[in-house]
């Protein structure tokens, strides 16, 4: 057996993740070593500003400078090691910064992907491990993350892919900024916003003909976990979990009729999740009825992963 050790980090506009693991090829088995995230919202006020705040790019140098123990900690040095750069570095002016930053503290340069190739890491790392049976294809897998929510349509091989501007951090900053508990009038205008994407998006990925549709990232999973009522977060139980659209539609009236105190007292719900997990559902609840999907698959397993196989393939 040969198996190869690799450093993946994503960095998305709302969090940074770390994922060191064992590949195998020959097999399609991955073994974690670790897997860890920090929230450094980076994409904090880039939709207004068109810039990376000075204390987002701090926050994540921050979690690099961690990371970087981690990965020397496993022996995983930079030819083995792939950072990937997702929506908010590509809408930034001052990008540059947060290249140079990243280059001295890991050794290697963030790689600022398309948002269609963001969605093919997606589904890669989603749906290689998903058996025909249990999970019959095509599968339609959508990535939803703080700035953009990428859709990939495909069995063995990528179909179709689009990437959207409509995400957590990017719809709280539009539609609910500074407001506790959102108003009707807020919300119609953000289900207006996600509509006009999902129309975008549907003009390159058939969104309603899929076998089964795969729900990644954050909010995906910590809806999960309110579902089924963990009193912890879970991740090998929340992995695979399915989710009916009559579950995401109770948890997304409930998520957004909560003060922040409420949401941030709900046992999986990470802190840096509580002031944008509203939007975020709302986002989730929408894809379900766009699709006309009655059952989502939750899958713990994402672009990180996709961006692990990306080095031995």
């Amino acid at each position: 057996m040969t198996v190869t050790r690799v450093g993946a980090i994503d960095c998305g506009t709302n969090s940074i993740r770390l994922l060191v693991a064992d590949l195998d090829p020959e097999t399609g088995e991955i073994t974690d070593l670790d897997r860890r995230m920090v929230i450094n919202r980076l994409g904090q006020d880039v939709d207004r500003t068109g810039r990376l705040a000075p204390e987002a790019l701090e926050r994540t140098f921050a979690a690099c400078r961690e990371y970087a123990a981690v990965l020397a900690e496993y022996g995983v040095g930079p030819d083995r090691l792939r950072f990937v750069a997702t929506s908010a570095s590509r809408d930034a002016e001052n990008s540059a910064e947060y290249v140079a930053g990243v280059r001295e503290i890991l050794g290697v340069e963030p790689v600022v992907v398309s948002g269609d190739e963001e969605a093919r890491l997606s589904f890669t790392g989603a749906t290689k491990e998903l058996t025909g049976g249990q999970f019959p294809s095509p599968y339609l897998v959508f990535d939803l993350g703080g700035g953009s929510t990428e859709f990939v349509l495909g069995g063995k091989d990528v179909e179709a892919a689009r990437s959207v501007d409509i995400g957590c951090v990017r719809l709280t900053e539009r539609h609910f900024a500074g407001s506790e508990l959102p108003e009707l009038g807020q919300i119609s205008r953000a289900k207006a916003d996600v509509r006009a994407a999902l129309d975008v998006a549907a003009e390159a990925v058939p969104l309603t003909t899929a076998a089964t549709l795969v729900g990644l990232a954050g909010t995906v999973t910590t809806v999960a976990g309110i579902a089924l009522e963990l009193a912890s977060y879970d991740s090998e139980v929340i992995h695979h979990a399915r989710l009916t659209v009559d579950q995401v539609r109770e948890v997304t009236g409930r998520l957004l009729t909560m003060t922040h105190e409420q949401r941030a007292a709900i046992p999986v719900m990470h802190p840096g999740r509580v002031d944008v997990i509203g939007a975020g559902a709302l986002v989730l609840l929408e894809i379900m009825e766009r699709t006309g999907a009655t059952e989502l698959v939750v899958s713990e397993h994402d672009i990180l992963d996709g961006i692990a196989w990306s080095l031995v393939s």
